[in-house]
C-alpha cells in the first residue's frame, strides 16, 4: 500500500541547525494497543493501513513511512526557571507532516523512540504509563474543547525500560499537533544570537500557524500578539477546569496555544487555589492559582527572543514588547471572568462577588471542583450540601446565588461549562497500573468514556465519583 500516510513536510526543509534527522531505534515485539481511527481519518490516513503489520511498525519506529523524513527539533527552555540553552526532542521524533482535511497542517510526532542528539544521557524511551497517560488525557482535554496536541496511537513495545520504580514494560506514543514550535525553540536561537535563524523561524512560524499577520505593518509585532492572545484563552480554559499542568517552562509553551506535554499533570479534586501534584514542582511555581502569572512570564521570555526583529532601535523593539505584553492581563481576565460566569450561571456582565466568594467556600471546605459545580446545574441543593463537611456555610453563599442568578439559572447552558467526566487522577492510575498487569480493558473503558465528558451516562457513572480516602493521589510524576 503506497503512501497510506499523506506526508507533505515543511519543517525539514528549514536549516539543518533547526533539528538533527535520525530514524528511530527498533523494538523486538511491538503490540498495537490503540488508534485513533477517527483522528486518522481527520488527517487523511487509510482506514484499511491502520491494521496492517506496515502500521504497527511505523507506530512502534521500526519502520520509516514512505515520505517521512524523521527528525529531532533543537529547542532551548526554561525549566523551573532556570534556563538551558540546549533540550531539543530527547525522546522524540517528528516523522512529518500532513494537511488534514480541514486544510490545516499537523506534525506527527513519536514519543519514547530512542536516543537522539538531544537525550543528554537518557535512554530516549518511555514506559507504558507515560504514553497511556497522555493518550487518556490529551484525548480528554480534546473532548472538553480545550486546544490541545491529540492522541493518534499507543503501542506497548516489548521490552523493559529502567526507571526509578524499577524495570516497566516500554511504550511509543504517536502525537498530533498543529506544530511543536515551543517558546524554547525560539529561545534556541536567541542564546546563540541567531538572528538569521530566528526571521526563519518566525516568517515560518506567521505563515504556518498566523498567516494574517504576514499582511500587517509588523509582522513579527502580530506574532507576539496572535500568540498573547491564545496563550490567555488556554490558561483560562484550564483554570475553569480546575487542570493544573504541572510544568508550564517555556519548552512546553507551544506558540499555537495548544497543550502539550502531559507529564505530571492533573485535574484537582478538592479545590485549593494552591494546590500542586506535580512531584518535580516542590516550590509550587505551577500551582493552579500560579498558572496565569506564569504564562505571562513565559510569555515575555517568548517576547525577549522577538526583540531583534522588531526594531533595530533596542529601545523601541522594548516599548513595543512592553505595550504588547501589557494587553495579556487584560486578555487573560476578560476569558476567565466569561467562563466563571457561565460556570456558575451568571449573566454576562455581571458583577463576580458570588465568583469569589463560592471559590473561597469550595476552598474552605475542601470541596470537590468538578462535582460541586455540575451539582450545581441539577438545582438539587441537597446533592450540593452532601459534598460539604459543614453544610450550613453552604446555605447563605448559595441564596446570594438564587439571587444573582435571577432565582432561575440556566441550567442547561451551565451544564455545557460544566463536565460530570474528567480525567481524575485515581482512575488515570488504576488504568495505567492495570495496563502494567496485561489488563488493557480499563484504558480501552475510560477513553470511552472521556470522549463526552458533558454527557451523564448511567454506563460510565462510575468514573463521576470523587476518591475515596485511600485512592486520593497526592503526586503525580513526569515518567522521564
Amino acid at each position: 500500500m503506497s503512501n497510506p500516510i499523506p506526508f507533505d513536510n515543511t519543517y525539514a526543509r528549514l536549516p539543518e541547525r533547526f533539528y538533527s534527522k535520525q530514524n528511530a531505534s527498533a523494538v523486538p515485539a511491538p503490540k498495537l494497543l490503540r488508534v485513533n481511527t477517527a483522528l486518522a481519518d481527520e488527517l487523511g490516513i487509510d482506514p484499511a493501513w491502520l491494521d496492517t503489520t506496515e502500521a504497527l511498525h511505523v507506530f512502534s519506529g521500526n519502520r520509516t513511512a514512505d515520505r517521512s523524513e524523521p527528525l529531532a527539533q533543537a529547542y532551548a527552555g526554561h525549566q523551573f526557571g532556570g534556563f538551558s540553552p540546549q533540550l531539543g526532542d530527547g525522546r522524540a521524533l517528528l516523522l512529518g507532516e500532513v494537511v488534514d482535511q480541514h486544510g490545516t497542517r499537523r506534525d506527527i510526532q513519536l514519543k519514547g523512540s530512542g536516543r537522539t542528539p538531544f537525550s543528554r544521557g537518557g535512554d530516549g524511551k518511555s514506559a507504558l504509563g507515560p504514553v497511556l497517560r497522555e493518550y487518556m488525557v490529551s484525548e480528554a482535554m480534546h473532548a472538553l474543547g480545550v486546544p490541545t496536541t491529540r492522541a493518534l496511537a499507543a503501542v506497548m513495545t516489548g521490552e523493559n525500560v529502567l526507571r526509578q520504580e524499577g524495570h516497566l514494560a516500554g511504550g511509543v506514543f504517536t502525537r498530533v499537533a498543529s506544530s511543536h514550535i515551543r517558546v524554547g525553540t525560539f529561545q534556541y536561537f536567541f542564546a546563540r544570537n541567531d538572528t538569521d535563524a530566528l526571521r526563519e523561524l518566525a516568517d515560518y512560524t506567521i505563515a504556518r500557524h498566523y498567516p494574517d499577520a504576514a499582511d500587517t505593518e509588523e509582522p513579527y509585532f502580530t506574532l507576539l500578539e496572535r500568540v498573547i492572545e491564545v496563550q490567555a484563552k488556554l490558561i483560562a480554559q484550564w483554570m475553569a477546569l480546575g487542570f493544573i499542568h504541572g510544568v508550564m517552562n517555556t519548552d512546553n509553551t507551544a506558540i499555537s496555544g495548544e497543550t502539550i506535554d502531559y507529564g505530571p499533570c492533573a485535574f484537582m479534586d478538592d479545590f485549593h487555589p494552591k494546590r500542586v501534584f506535580s512531584s518535580i514542582d516542590r516550590d509550587g511555581r505551577y500551582a493552579w492559582g500560579s498558572q496565569p502569572g506564569i504564562a505571562r512570564w513565559n510569555l515575555t521570555r517568548f517576547a525577549e527572543t522577538l526583540l531583534p526583529l522588531l526594531s533595530g532601535d533596542s529601545d523601541v523593539a522594548l516599548k513595543k514588547v512592553e505595550n504588547a505584553l501589557g494587553t495579556y492581563n487584560g486578555r487573560f481576565r476578560t476569558e476567565y471572568d466569561n467562563r466563571f460566569r457561565a460556570k456558575f450561571g451568571l449573566a454576562d456582565e455581571s458583577p463576580l462577588d458570588i465568583v469569589k466568594s463560592g471559590l473561597a467556600l469550595l476552598a474552605k471546605q475542601e470541596v470537590d471542583y468538578t462535582l460541586f459545580f455540575r451539582h450545581l446545574t441539577h438545582g438539587n441543593r441537597s446533592e450540593l450540601s452532601a459534598l460539604f463537611k459543614d453544610p450550613t456555610l453552604l446555605e447563605n453563599w448559595y441564596a446570594s446565588w438564587k439571587a444573582a442568578t435571577q432565582s432561575v439559572p440556566n441550567l442547561t447552558a451551565m451544564r455545557k461549562s460544566n463536565p460530570i467526566l474528567i480525567p481524575r487522577n485515581h482512575r488515570v492510575e488504576q488504568v495505567i497500573q492495570a495496563a502494567y498487569g496485561n489488563n488493557y480493558a480499563p484504558f480501552h473503558q475510560f477513553v470511552d468514556a472521556l470522549a463526552k465528558p458533558y454527557e451523564e451516562r448511567n454506563e460510565f457513572s462510575e468514573y463521576e465519583q470523587a476518591p475515596k480516602p485511600n485512592e486520593i493521589v497526592h503526586q503525580t510524576f513526569c515518567g522521564t
